[in-house]
């Protein structure tokens, strides 16, 4: 179920030779022979740079990959995996294709894995039914060399809490007691939230997006910051009553809902912390339908720093989603070249970005 890499940016097409850097054996692709050759090594010294061996001396190594990038020499993964019983390719496991979120977390683990030349396996979990095809040891996602499990830890599903498989497994936009994992501290981001919108006075509300009803997946990420929103808001001695929190699914539609429920129990200002910038939008979108003032009057604050929320002038806590999945795809290459240890955890803290939706001192 696995596709191929799409290029990543700034990827251009290796030339095939051109002219009397051709190579001499009159084949349109270059081989592994004709890059020894060019650079006057052996074969074998090649093959250990393509794998990344530390036993090849930085002069020599610079020395191989600019006659491979000369050639535009591309590494064959399948004759990679005959000669040393590796696939050079790593499964990576996630709810979703098409959210911005995982779009931009793809890219992060796809330019780390395309450094050290590995391919990508993508597995959508997208519904309950398919997600049990993963509960099953013999399911494909399994024999690459890798995991990479995004945002629900399915390890808890299994007995002893480990993925029935002995290759390397990363957790990323989640936590594990029992792999490596790259997180956000959300609780940190909803905190922030608090504190900032306290800042502006007036009453303070919160869109909180429901985990998944079912069960199938198992996700903290949205409790957590709304868990960190209370808290905060408990230290200061500001309650959040129950009738000042809307529930809703991951959509804009939640956002413009919930805001014309707040307008029935207060009059503006409000100031609304939205757990995702897409519910975010859809307060901003109900508050302009009613020619209310985002900023002045509605003061909006999401979370996740989509990369639209800048056009917008959406206040939003930022998290690195790019530099979270280089990070899970980095600890996964570590191990896959024999790093050993207890589980590490790299955690991540989302970043304040104040815009107009939470223009201060209006």
């Amino acid at each position: 179920m696995g596709f191929p890499r799409r290029p990543g940016p700034g990827y251009t097409k290796p030339a095939v030779g051109n002219g009397s850097k051709a190579p001499k054996n009159g084949r349109n692709a270059p081989t592994i022979a004709d890059v020894a050759e060019r650079a006057g090594v052996g074969i074998g010294t090649v093959s250990r740079v393509i794998n990344n061996s530390p036993a090849v001396r930085p002069q020599t190594r610079a020395k191989v990959v600019a006659v491979m990038e000369e050639l535009g020499y591309v590494p064959n993964p399948h004759a990679r995996r005959i000669a040393g019983g590796r696939s050079y390719t790593v499964s990576v496991l996630l709810p979703f294709v098409g959210t911005e979120f995982y779009l931009r977390l793809l890219e992060g683990i796809e330019a780390e894995l395309g450094e050290q030349r590995y391919d990508l396996a993508l597995f959508p979990l997208l519904s309950k039914q398919r997600l049990e095809r993963f509960l099953n040891s013999s399911a494909l996602a399994y024999h690459t060399d890798g995991l990479i499990v995004a945002s629900y830890d399915l390890a808890e599903r299994f007995p002893g809490g480990r993925l029935p498989t002995d290759r390397p497994v990363v957790m990323v936009d989640a936590r594990s007691e029992a792999y490596d994992s790259a997180y956000l501290d959300n609780a940190l981001g909803g905190r922030l939230a608090a504190e900032h919108l306290l800042a502006l006075g007036g009453p303070v509300f919160a869109v909180q997006i429901e985990e998944e009803l079912d069960r199938a997946f198992a996700s903290t990420v949205f409790s957590a910051r709304i868990g960190g929103f209370r808290e905060a808001l408990a230290q200061a001695g500001v309650p959040l009553p129950e009738d000042r929190v809307f529930r809703t699914r991951l959509s804009a539609e939640g956002g413009q809902i919930a805001l014309q429920r707040f307008l029935e129990l207060h009059r503006p200002p409000l100031n609304v912390f939205a757990a995702a910038d897409v519910v975010a939008l859809g307060v901003v979108e109900a508050a302009e339908r009613l020619g209310l003032e985002v900023g002045r009057e509605v003061r909006v604050l999401g979370f996740d720093g989509q990369p639209w929320t800048a056009a917008r002038g959406l206040s939003t806590l930022e998290q690195p989603v790019e530099t979270m999945g280089r990070a899970a795809a980095r600890m996964l290459i570590e191990r896959l070249q024999g790093s050993d240890g207890p589980p590490r955890r790299e955690r991540f803290e989302p970043r304040l970005v104040v815009r107009t939706s939470t223009r201060t001192g209006s």
